[in-house]
């Protein structure tokens, strides 16, 4: 699959994608990702990329001429019959979550736009956007945390990225563990300043130590996630 990340700060993205884990994804090009900076394809000596917004008010506003110049450029370099779809980070759109996730680790990429300042002239949204996620109910200052969010999310869904091909499917809001969250984990020593493991998982009692580990799942949900459990029997 292939990402494409329109963003004025492309630096950002070189440690995150050579540090961790997921940096295999990257490296072997399951998750191929190209980054494209607008101010390339801005006019004038000094590649403007944003103004004063209309109707006045503080901060700046994307322009929508560099934007739609570098979307260009990247159709003309992926070179597909039906474009990529594009995903802007805002706001306005749902949260990503587990579904958001698993949707884009089996599509073939998608067109990352990475808003900064006030906002993204909304011509440009109406023109070629194609969906808004979100990463939560806070602001940050661009979109480039959330596309970071997202990439690191699908990459670990790819087979061989993970030490433990199956390891994803223990985690939190996995439908595997019916979308709950994961259980407490413990390891050596096994006792550290008083605090003790529990016994249950120093048994070798496969079987007791999963139904421990399902009641914990279930009790930490109910405790800290109980819309998680809404529609559930478990």
């Amino acid at each position: 699959m292939r990402f494409d990340v329109i963003t004025l700060f492309p630096e950002l993205f070189a440690p995150f994608m050579a540090s961790g884990v997921t940096r295999r994804a990257y490296e072997s090009g399951q998750v191929s990702v190209r980054l494209w900076n607008p101010r390339e394809h801005a006019h004038g000596n000094y590649r403007r990329v944003d103004d004063r917004p209309f109707g006045g008010g503080p901060g700046m506003v994307m322009l929508a001429e560099p934007l739609a110049r570098c979307l260009e450029a990247i159709r003309a370099d992926r070179a597909e019959a039906v474009p990529a779809p594009v995903l802007l980070f805002s706001p306005i759109g749902p949260r990503i979550d587990h579904a958001v996730v698993e949707r884009w680790s089996a599509s073939a990429g998608a067109v990352l736009v990475c808003g900064r300042y006030e906002g993204i002239d909304q011509r440009f949204i109406d023109a070629f956007v194609d969906a808004q996620l979100s990463l939560g109910d806070f602001v940050l200052s661009g979109g480039e945390i959330p596309a970071m969010a997202l990439l690191d999310a699908v990459a670990r869904l790819q087979p061989g990225v993970l030490n433990d091909a199956g390891s994803h499917q223990f985690d939190s809001f996995n439908p595997a563990l019916d979308g709950l969250l994961d259980c407490p984990h413990y390891t050596r020593p096994e006792s550290w300043h008083g605090r003790e493991v529990p016994a249950v998982l120093l048994s070798g009692d496969h079987a007791r130590i999963e139904r421990w580990r399902a009641e914990q799942r279930a009790a930490l949900t109910a405790q800290h996630r109980p819309d998680l459990l809404r529609g559930k029997r478990l």
